[in-house]
């Protein structure tokens, strides 16, 4: 593949190209579904190549995808991509621009510690067969799944700059979930959450607990459905780890991809209430808040030696001490705002246009464990496990809707609610965080499922979260 990405690129160094790069991606993906007890998903696609050619000429990008290396093939690429490139240009009111940068060669290959795809078939399905069996529909259960998917991918990058990189990574996404019913009312419990994929292969099953959690969120799911209900206006909520996971991804991470500034993504949701001028005053959290992109992080899904237009992956200080410092951006987009590029320029495959994407984005940890928050909260609630949420389109106004919520009094937690609901305006939010747990409680949370773009793409990406409390955050919800 060196031989040929290479050689593809020797084509495209021609004096009317100011700028080109081409990726070659081939990728292995496998869903295992179990519903009720039973096996209703197996599916597997392995080897699926592609390769994509993108080309800058006099301002305007070209861009040609397929999923055929043949030779004849991608020679068709190029001229597609120098004539979509040449017709485009007819059109632009402003011509792209960036400043070069120095080549980097970098190479990645990551092992998990367990093979979903050479693991013995039998051992694999058993596994999450007993899973599925263990919280099959019993009692006041009448509704369960068990699911993983396997994602194994390897990616080569050149461009005419003379950078260079080949990678290879795995990424897992376990999950089970059930749902209890009495009468009208139906409650879900998951494990181990909405944002339960990480960097690894089958041993994620096991180092997030899901044997030993079966009989909790069976427990749980049934308590549920006589719990009570948060009555009060506005209450303190600390937020668990996989659902603040989700909370960073909307009203940060998605607001601070800068290409919304501009525009580019205005068709999907893809707005943003930042505006160039926020730039080192707007204050957008606490003291407390530090947020980060950090594609440089091996840990998450987000990690990658060169990103899709061959800047090497980075830690950015997105928000310092609340203060909005930098955005997610393109090379050109970063020369616009007066930024260095942050390497978030990715395309789920090869033959898929680049995007400004999240890669690892984080919250920084402060310190003190969870146990200790809690303790130190008189009253108010533990929220965690997303149900549903919602916001709009400037990433601005939101509601989020737990699965359960812990209810605290004096330092202790002393029963459940259920369906707990918060809502809010994203810099109102932030500015309410007084607390963040320390290394001890921090740890990825990631997504197999983070879509963007037209055609659609779906991102694999990681949050580095960890417990925090809000004061007096609004909770009634009135219907």
């Amino acid at each position: 593949m060196e031989h040929i990405i290479k050689n593809t690129i020797a084509k495209l160094n021609t004096p009317e190209i100011e700028f080109a790069d081409v990726r070659i991606s081939f990728t292995d993906y496998e869903d295992i579904t179990f519903m009720n007890g039973s096996l209703r998903n197996f599916s597997s696609d392995l080897g699926s190549p592609a390769i994509g050619i993108r080309v800058l000429i006099a301002g305007c990008w070209g861009f040609a995808g397929a999923k055929n290396l043949d030779e004849n093939k991608i020679d068709i690429l190029i001229s597609q991509a120098i004539s979509n490139a040449k017709h485009g240009g007819k059109f632009m009111q402003k011509p792209v621009q960036f400043p070069a940068m120095k080549p980097t060669v970098a190479e990645y290959i990551h092992q998990p510690k367990i093979n979903p795809f050479t693991m013995n078939r039998d051992e694999k399905v058993g596994y999450l067969q007993n899973l599925a069996q263990a919280i099959a529909p019993q009692g006041k259960i009448v509704h369960s799944y068990v699911s993983g998917e396997f994602m194994r991918q390897e990616r080569y990058y050149a461009n005419t700059e003379g950078s260079y990189s080949h990678s290879v990574f795995y990424n897992t996404l376990p999950v089970m979930l059930v749902a209890a019913a009495e009468g009208s009312a139906v409650q879900t419990r998951t494990w181990p959450g909405h944002m339960s994929a990480g960097r690894g292969g089958f041993e994620l099953f096991y180092e997030q607990q899901f044997e030993q959690n079966t009989q909790r969120i069976i427990k749980e799911a049934t308590d549920l459905l006589s719990a009570p209900t948060i009555t009060e206006e506005k209450a303190d909520i600390i937020i668990g780890n996989g659902h603040l996971a989700l909370q960073l991804h909307e009203s940060v991470g998605h607001a601070t991809e800068a290409d919304r500034i501009f525009g580019m993504e205005i068709s999907y949701a893809g707005k943003t209430f930042i505006k160039p001028d926020m730039l080192g005053s707007f204050q957008y959290g606490s003291p407390l808040v530090n947020i980060y992109s950090d594609s440089s992080d091996v840990r998450g899904l987000g990690y990658h030696p060169l990103d899709d237009e061959g800047v090497p992956g980075k830690k950015v200080e997105i928000i310092r001490n609340g203060i909005l410092k930098d955005q997610q951006t393109s090379r050109h987009i970063a020369h616009m705002l007066g930024l260095e590029p942050s390497s978030n320029m990715k395309a789920s495959f090869a033959d898929d246009y680049p995007l400004v994407r999240m890669t690892n984005f984080c919250l920084a940890p402060n310190q003190g464990s969870l146990e200790e928050l809690i303790a130190s909260t008189e009253k108010g609630y533990l929220l965690d496990f997303t149900k549903t949420w919602s916001i709009d389109d400037n990433r601005n106004n939101f509601q989020f809707t737990t699965e359960i919520g812990y209810q605290i009094k004096d330092g202790r937690i002393v029963g459940i609610v259920k369906e707990p609901t918060y809502f809010g305006v994203t810099k109102d939010f932030w500015n309410a965080c007084d607390a963040i747990c320390g290394d001890e409680e921090w740890g990825f949370h990631g997504t197999f499922h983070c879509g963007k773009g037209e055609p659609g793409q779906s991102m694999q990406l990681s949050h580095g979260v960890a417990p925090a409390r809000f004061r007096n955050i609004n909770v009634s919800v009135k219907i």
